[in-house]
């Protein structure tokens, strides 16, 4: 994240921050502490500033040694800092022209040890980086770092003030038989429903009444969605196609429509259905059995169930799967439990939800052995298309994973002219896609009469001010934005 040599070429970011540092250690410096922390880690530079062009130069310090005791100091008192992340080999002074600089590398924290806060308040003192600034953590945000503390995930709770008859049966029945159909005459294929459930983790004993309870588990696989809400407000998935831009949606499977159960397992096997029928399956017997589930059916499964296993359903917008000719997108709430970079390189399973892991995997589907992602981008490359995409978002915490169906092929063999235009009106496409995403983030954010500043708008998108304002003018042509005030205390507010 930092090199000498490249220090005239570096620009702040959400990985480096420059501190000017002249007259002591700076109270700012905490909170870009904490924020790394709690994201990816990044680099603290001080004795640093910033030219009005973004680039860099060298303000130097003053009396280093009293300097570094003094970060010393703070970083291991729990009343500035509630975590030290750091050892000796993490802070390095190097030489710049006539000036010394002091380099502090910040690792990102693991899960049990976020959130990490200064000030001795974990709801008052928790950042996190977006864009080139470090943003306050909502108590949503904390709650959210908190949960994912624990062994035990949240969908193991007992929930003792709900019964069994919050439980469709229906689909219950409909699991147990995908269950048999895969485990032929499994030991539990004779156990009646109650009993059932509590082997795989739907329900459980509580103490007080002797009697079975469902776990959240058990109600969000089996539960009806308006059931659900009674644990999880915010609970909501959504299936939507878009094959033909001339109509909004070709298809849309929405939890809360009222038709159907609403509930995870009944999505699962609905969305997933749509997800594949168009993928072609070439001729392939087993003995005389034609088998049609290939690599990319069984890659597409892992990545619906990951999606789901991995949400935190106490966090706003849902689950979100998008469908259109060129890929599939997948969205789910909630940061990556292990990390962005462990979850790329597989090896490790940290799934958010434990029990509700289990009872796909029951039925054959998802991988235990943290090899899911890995073997998605596997499959992918085997059949040419462009790597597969994965984007953490914050402020909501968001996973998305895009897959592609675009050969890389079919661009490379077209001729040099050809292949300028299609980059050309690719780009050109990309550009509008990303435009008309954070212009929908943007107004999902805006609260009615609430008038927002560019910066405040700025860090949602973790985009630069000019960008940002930008975007805000684009709303405000489409009739969706206001504009008041003069040009340097504008305010923007949704209509």
């Amino acid at each position: 994240m930092f090199e000498l040599s490249k220090f005239n070429e570096y620009r702040e970011d959400n990985r480096r921050e420059v501190k000017r540092a002249r007259n002591g250690l700076p109270d700012s410096l905490w909170s870009t502490y904490s924020a790394f922390a709690n994201c990816y880690g990044g680099v603290i530079i001080l004795g640093v500033e910033e030219n009005e062009d973004g680039g860099w130069h060298t303000t130097g310090l003053q009396g280093e040694g009293k300097l570094l005791k003094d970060f010393w100091n703070n970083v291991n008192n729990p009343q500035k800092v509630s975590h030290n992340l750091l050892s000796e080999q993490d802070i390095q002074m190097h030489q710049v022209g006539e000036n010394t600089i002091m380099v502090v590398h910040v690792p990102a924290a693991k899960r049990g040890q976020k959130p990490v806060y200064i000030g001795g308040d974990m709801f008052k003192g928790t950042y996190r980086r977006n864009g080139e600034g470090d943003y306050h953590c909502t108590s949503g945000e904390v709650k959210a770092m908190l949960r994912d503390q624990t062994d035990d995930t949240m969908d193991m709770k007992l929930l003792e003030n709900m019964q069994m008859d919050v439980l469709n049966m229906e689909t219950v029945h409909a699991y147990r038989n995908r269950h048999m159909a895969y485990r032929r005459e499994h030991v539990w294929e004779q156990l009646g429903d109650a009993d059932y459930l509590e082997r795989i983790g739907a329900a459980r004993l509580f103490r007080t009444d002797g009697l079975l309870h469902p776990t959240a588990a058990g109600l969000l696989m089996f539960g009806d969605e308006y059931k659900i809400l009674y644990e999880y407000p915010e609970y909501f998935l959504d299936f939507r196609e878009l094959l033909d831009p001339e109509i909004r949606w070709t298809d849309r499977l929405q939890s809360s429509s009222g038709d159907w159960s609403g509930n995870l397992f009944d999505f699962f096997f609905r969305v997933y259905g749509k997800l594949v029928k168009d993928i072609k399956v070439p001729f392939k017997l087993d003995g005389v059995v034609r088998v049609d589930d290939t690599h990319v059916h069984k890659a597409i499964r892992e990545a619906l169930a990951n999606c789901i296993v991995n949400t935190d359903f106490y966090l706003p917008r849902g689950v979100v799967i998008k469908k259109d000719p060129d890929g599939i997108v997948l969205e789910n709430p909630g940061s990556i439990r292990t990390g962005k970079k462990q979850m790329l390189k597989g090896g490790i399973s940290d799934p958010r939800n434990k029990a509700l892991m289990k009872m796909f995997n029951m039925i054959g589907i998802g991988e235990r052995a943290g090899s899911g992602v890995p073997d998605i981008y596997t499959v992918w490359e085997s059949q040419g298309w462009i790597e597969p995409q994965v984007i953490e978002e914050y402020s909501p915490d968001r996973t998305i994973l895009k897959l592609s169906f675009v050969s890389i092929k079919s661009l490379k063999a077209s001729p040099k002219s050809d292949r300028k235009k299609v980059t050309e009106k690719s780009d050109r496409k990309k550009v509008t896609e990303k435009t008309q995403v954070q212009k929908e983030i943007i107004l999902s954010k805006m609260q009615p009469n609430t008038k927002y500043k560019v910066e405040e708008v700025a860090v949602w998108l973790g985009i630069g001010r000019t960008r940002t304002r930008d975007l805000l003018k684009l709303l405000v042509n489409d009739g969706k934005v206001t504009e008041t005030g003069t040009t340097k205390m504008k305010r923007y507010q949704i209509r």
